[in-house]
């Protein structure tokens, strides 16, 4: 099944509203950490592809019409290539506003130790962190790489094939951009920084 969609934004950028959203217009199955998290037998795909090595995207992304957030974000050059035909949907939010929500979130050191037991670890180690420089609370290092990731990405690609989206401008834009009807209905909300952290610490039975 090729690839129809690429999101090239970072976590924390409305990623997991926006998995949500594209199956509901029929975009689905939507690869997300999620699922990489739900099926911890696809990591070794990752971290190969991580590690520089030669992978087979059609394997690693088998029975997904697209893919968004962590770890697809990290290798949209190389799954933009592999399906020139798919759309990128590059997901934003203030940089500030970004920033405190990975430090509330995905790289608070609790969840950070947390994670070290999941088999996403991995890829968060090999790919997701050096990103960063491993320098996760760094406020202006951390924003100054967002800015530049985003800016990469709409130098990148022409318009009529990348849609720089806020979640919070609902389905009117991205329904635009697929040429799909605008669904009844609310735009789906998830993954906020407080459904996070509850989902988390409920996992950890704290």
């Amino acid at each position: 099944m090729p690839l129809e969609l690429i999101g090239a934004g970072l976590g924390r950028t409305g990623t997991m509203s926006l998995k949500f959203a594209l199956e509901q217009l029929g975009f689905g199955p939507c690869h997300h950490m999620i699922e990489l998290i739900q099926h911890p037998e696809t990591a070794s795909l990752w971290e190969r592809a991580a590690a520089g090595e030669a992978v087979d995207w059609e394997e690693v992304l088998a029975g997904y019409r697209a893919a968004v957030d962590w770890p697809a974000c990290h290798f949209y050059r190389e799954l933009a290539a592999r399906y020139p035909a798919a759309k990128i949907i590059l997901t934003v939010r203030e940089p500030q506003s970004w920033y405190e929500s990975t430090q509330a979130t995905i790289f608070h050191p609790q969840f950070l130790r947390e994670t070290e037991q999941r088999a996403s670890n991995g890829i968060v180690q090999q790919a997701i962190l050096p990103a960063f420089e491993h320098r996760m609370h760094d406020r202006d290092h951390m924003i100054a790489v967002y800015e530049r990731h985003n800016a990469e990405v709409r130098r990148r690609f022409p318009p009529e094939r990348l849609l720089v989206f806020d979640v919070c401008d609902g389905w009117g834009p991205i329904c635009r951009f697929l040429g799909v009807p605008v669904p009844a209905q609310p735009f789906p909300r998830a993954n906020t920084t407080d459904a996070f952290i509850k989902r988390r610490t409920a996992e950890d039975g704290t």
